[in-house]
Order: structure tokens, then C-alpha cells, then sequence
């Protein structure tokens, strides 16, 4: 057999990852559990002032948030309406679909009704959140692209019962009813433009994607483009990152207070973010701590783009992320922009980690079910292996094993087709 070049081997490499379903799948989900988990946390934790902040009586007025948006021409659902019965029915669908996507229930339509819910609470009052609204905003977009839920999800659980989707009368009603609500919205001109096109675009592929499960070969080709978005949504999502990281460490390099080794005293200084003022006062008495936690952030900031070159560097910079934050909401009471930022850091965790975490969590789970007499208690669930072996059999049909010559695996772009 003719060697193949050596750049074509490692195209055939690139191209074989970019089509891999199996790849980022704890990733993703890991960041689906954790961002669905804050924000819902998040609507708990306000109902009780969910009015004043978001309501049609909030101080920042309907007539100021309608100013905005025609001037951002952001997107919001609550503008649909300026009522209070409006304003309590989408609170409480915002927090079911929030434990929708954290359970990974129909994850396909979870996560875009998740993105309307993020953006039309934030778009309703943008003065509310202390930044973590935009990691909220960009993440569920990556979202709505990945194929979050090929793990430690009620659907991985669903296709691994029932492999055949002929018989599924809930999403058929589910996506009946959505299609309802767009044509109301569409036909009272509530919902016009971009939006329109991409609501739409999304309700029309699933019935496409319903469609052509009768063609196989149709449905390997939409597969493979699936992989592709997922694959190219979590890397968006990491480049993402590391231009937050890198912008912010470079932009406080220019800073005099970061210069000189001070920025982190004077924020603990703050009356308006000091939850603990006791605690802020103790770090900020010790001038050589200061100085540390001062240059240090801006050093990890700076360096962790680039530490994605060695795996090991990589981790120790992460947990000194992890650090950071806590210390962030802890110190300067801002603990959703915190775990926001915690959780979106997940998606650079290795998979081994992420895989052992599960096999934790699920034999705890089993544990406790065992110990309360519960009906699991009497069968192992499955665990993290089962769901990559589950991973590893639906890509299986696009990749083809290693050849007695050695030449490595067959690219599963090239086996796709």
C-alpha cells in the first residue's frame, strides 16, 4: 500500500476529529448541567423580587427597556406583552425549561427555549446581572449548536431504551405546540426579521430531521453535519474564552492599580461589593497577599490561552481559575457572574476527569438508592462507561478500524460517504 503524505495523514486526523460525535460530549455536557443548574438557580433565588427587577412595574420602566431594544435591537419576549399575567407565566416556563436542559429532556428544543429565556429576562433589564449576563448569553447560544445531551441525559437514556424514534408522540406534540406559538407570534407581528427566519429555520429542521429517518443515507449526511456544528460550537466556545481571558489580563496590564500591584486592595475596598466586610478587610491588610493575588491574576489571565499547548499546564491554570472566581464571588458578592464563569471553564476539563466525576456521582447515586429501598437499588445504573460505549456504537458507522499495515484510522469524513 502507498504511504499516504504526511500532511494528508493530518488532515485526515483534523477531519476525522471535527466528524467524531463521540468528541466533547462530557464537555458539553458538563456545561449544559452546570448552566442550566446556576440559571435556575438564579430564578429561585429572585422570585421573590422577580417583579422588581423584570416586571412590568420594575423601576427600570417597559417605556426605558422598550427604548433599548430599538436601540440595541436586541430580542426579547417578554416586549410581546406588557402584562403581568404575560410576565408570571414566562417566569415560571423560563425555570421549567431551565430544569428541562439540566435534566437534558428534549435537549434540542431545551436549549433554544433556554437561549429566548436567557435573552429576554437580560434584554428586559441589562442593569441587573454584574457581567455574569453575558457569559450566560453566549454560552446558551454555543448551546442550541451542540449536541449536549450524548450524556447524563434523559434523552441518552430514551435512545438507549428505545434506539427507535418512529414511536415519539411527546416530541411530536412538543414540536406541534411550538409550532403554534411561532405562527401566533408571526401572524400578530410580534415576531418579525432575524428572529423570524431563525425560530422558524430551527421548528422547520425538525421536521426535516423527523423526516428523513426512513433514508439512511440522508439521515448519515445530517448526522455528520450535526457533529460538525457540535464540534465547531465547543471550539467557538473555547476560543471564546481565551479571548476573555486574554483581553481582560492584557487590559489590566494598562491599569496603574495593576501595575503596581494594588488593584486588588482597592477592590476589596468597596462598599457596594463587600458581602463580608471583615474578610475583605483582612486580605487587604496584608500587603504582600495583595501584591501576590494582584499580579497573579493577571499573570494566569495572560498565560492561560497559550497554556492550551501542554495539557499539564493547562490544569494547574484552571484550578487557579476555579480559585479566582470563588474568591470573586466570595470577596465581591458577584456569585452568579462567578459560577457562570466556573461553569463555562468545564468545557477545558479533560474527558478522563470528567468521565471519573460521573462514575462517582453515579455510584453515589446508586448508594443512596440502595440505602433508602429505592427501586434502583436492586440494578446497577449506567455509568459513564456505558454512555461512551453507547457514544462509541452510534459513531461507530463512521469510523472504520485500524489497518494490518498500520496505516492508522480511516478519516471518518472519508467513511461517511
Amino acid at each position: 500500500m502507498k504511504p499516504r503524505p504526511v500532511g494528508g495523514r493530518a488532515l485526515d486526523r483534523v477531519l476525522g476529529r471535527a466528524c467524531d460525535a463521540r468528541v466533547w460530549a462530557y464537555q458539553s455536557a458538563a456545561v449544559r448541567i452546570g448552566m442550566a443548574g446556576v440559571w435556575l438557580l438564579l430564578l429561585v433565588h429572585e422570585f421573590w423580587r422577580r417583579e422588581r427587577i423584570w416586571g412590568p412595574d420594575a423601576p427600570w420602566s417597559w417605556r426605558l427597556a422598550e427604548h433599548s431594544l430599538d436601540r440595541s435591537h436586541a430580542f426579547s419576549v417578554l416586549r410581546w406583552s406588557g402584562g403581568e399575567l404575560w410576565f408570571e407565566v414566562f417566569y415560571v416556563l423560563s425555570a421549567a425549561v431551565a430544569v428541562a436542559l439540566l435534566l437534558g429532556w428534549r435537549t434540542r428544543t431545551a436549549s433554544l427555549l433556554f437561549l429566548v429565556s436567557v435573552l429576554s429576562l437580560d434584554h428586559r433589564n441589562e442593569n441587573v446581572l454584574n457581567a455574569g449576563d453575558t457569559i450566560f448569553r453566549i454560552t446558551a447560544v454555543y448551546l442550541v449548536f451542540t449536541r449536549c445531551a450524548q450524556v447524563w441525559s434523559l434523552d441518552a437514556r430514551r435512545r438507549g431504551r428505545a434506539p427507535d424514534p418512529g414511536d415519539d408522540r411527546t416530541g411530536v406534540v412538543l414540536w406541534a405546540v411550538c409550532g403554534l406559538v411561532l405562527a401566533w407570534a408571526t401572524l400578530l407581528a410580534l415576531l418579525t426579521g432575524g428572529w423570524a427566519l431563525l425560530l422558524w429555520g430551527c421548528w422547520a429542521g425538525q421536521a426535516v430531521w423527523r423526516g428523513v429517518r426512513g433514508r439512511p443515507g440522508v439521515r448519515r449526511t445530517l448526522e455528520l453535519i450535526g457533529h460538525l456544528l457540535h464540534n465547531g460550537a465547543v471550539a467557538m466556545m473555547m476560543i471564546q474564552l481565551c479571548l476573555l481571558y486574554g483581553s481582560a489580563g492584557w487590559y489590566k496590564i494598562q491599569g496603574a492599580p495593576w501595575q503596581d500591584g494594588t488593584a486588588v486592595y482597592w477592590s476589596a475596598g468597596l462598599d457596594w461589593l463587600e458581602p463580608y466586610p471583615a474578610l475583605s478587610h483582612a486580605l487587604s491588610s496584608h500587603a504582600l497577599t495583595v501584591l501576590a493575588l494582584t499580579y497573579g491574576t493577571v499573570l494566569v489571565q495572560v498565560a492561560f490561552p497559550f497554556s492550551l499547548l501542554d495539557r499539564r499546564v493547562k490544569n494547574v491554570l484552571l484550578a487557579l481559575l476555579f480559585a479566582e472566581h470563588i474568591g470573586i464571588g466570595l470577596l465581591l458578592g458577584l456569585p452568579y457572574f462567578s459560577l457562570s464563569m466556573i461553569v463555562a471553564d468545564l468545557v477545558f476539563l479533560p474527558t478522563g476527569f470528567l468521565v471519573a466525576a460521573g462514575e462517582r456521582v453515579a455510584g453515589l447515586r446508586r448508594r443512596l438508592a440502595a440505602g433508602s429501598g429505592g427501586t434502583d437499588g436492586g440494578r446497577p445504573a449506567p455509568d459513564a462507561r456505558g454512555a461512551e460505549a453507547g457514544l462509541a456504537a452510534r459513531s461507530e458507522e463512521h469510523t472504520e478500524p485500524h489497518s494490518e499495515e498500520g496505516e492508522g484510522v480511516t478519516p471518518s469524513w472519508r467513511g461517511s460517504y
